[in-house]
């Protein structure tokens, strides 16, 4: 049966698809580029309730209902290219407004579930796209590179002696107390460093958010992770806000063999949590067959 906003002449998402939604926003001031794509590489649409917007796109049923989507989340080829279509379409969006992200792959059967969901987290998505509207958030991360390596000395020199013959048991564990004790104290100073950081980019910001270290192991990031910090900033003031991260990178006081990276800017992602709640239950609608 065709939901009453398809088209029946084929211009609109066929029967047995589903609704794949991408982020709750308020009306777009100026429209989305004609040719943009997301998952399975449909066009999205606009889905309006009251003054709420869902960015929505059809995604077919044999992938997206309950069992075979469980399936597909443990194929990471397929997740990272949905993945890739998810956040291609929330970049876009960003560029005309500033959406309130939903998880990926949060899918309703229909159109009336997709309502539903903005008409039960109407005051949770009010309450947020307040708090974001017209900023954006940026990304800082501070890496140690070698952390593990020996100190360097003055001039960049290994500050390890050179083996020249046999080292005798006692030279060995105090090079070894040296070598740690130096690991320790470059610690320390990588820490201070970010911690300075980030109060100085926090009082640029309106808001900020403290993640775990990253495993680099799973980033595949060089070096250990140090600060791994979101800031909501408002789009004005971007351009300063790049700025001060960018002279951090020419303080050479104490960051010798620090990196610092900035990656944005993106849609707020952390700082939703007060739509948490409405997130959760977009998944909770029963696609299965």
């Amino acid at each position: 049966m065709i939901a009453a906003n398809d088209d029946p002449h084929g211009g609109g998402p066929h029967h047995d698809d589903l609704r794949y939604v991408y982020a709750v926003c308020r009306p777009l001031a100026a429209p989305l580029a004609a040719d943009l794509t997301g998952v399975g590489g449909e066009p999205p649409r606009q889905l309006v309730h009251g003054d709420l917007v869902a960015l929505v796109g059809p995604v077919p049923e044999r992938d997206f209902a309950e069992k075979p989507l469980r399936a597909h989340l443990e194929d990471l080829d397929w997740l990272s290219e949905t993945a890739r279509a998810h956040q291609h379409v929330i970049d876009a969006l960003t560029t005309v407004t500033c959406p309130l992200p939903l998880r990926l792959a949060t899918v309703f059967r229909d159109d009336s579930g997709v309502r539903a969901m903005l008409e039960d987290g109407a005051q949770r998505f009010h309450r947020v796209l307040e708090r974001i509207d017209g900023r954006v958030e940026w990304g800082v991360k501070v890496h140690m590179e070698n952390p593990e390596g020996p100190a360097a000395g003055p001039g960049g020199e290994s500050a390890e002696p050179q083996r020249n013959g046999a080292v005798s048991g006692r030279d060995y564990l105090r090079r070894r107390r040296s070598q740690r004790t130096a690991q320790e104290e470059n610690w320390q100073r990588a820490e201070a460093f970010a911690r300075g950081l980030h109060e100085r980019l926090a009082e640029r910001a309106d808001e900020s958010r403290l993640h775990a270290p990253q495993n680099s192991e799973l980033s595949r990031a060089p070096g250990r992770n140090v600060l791994n910090a979101a800031y909501l900033v408002p789009r004005t003031h971007s351009e300063e806000f790049v700025e001060l991260v960018d002279r951090t990178k020419d303080d050479e006081h104490g960051t010798s063999g620090l990196r610092v990276e900035l990656t944005g800017p993106w849609a707020a992602y952390s700082f939703t949590g007060d739509a948490g709640d409405a997130g959760d239950a977009s998944d909770g609608e029963d696609t299965s067959a």
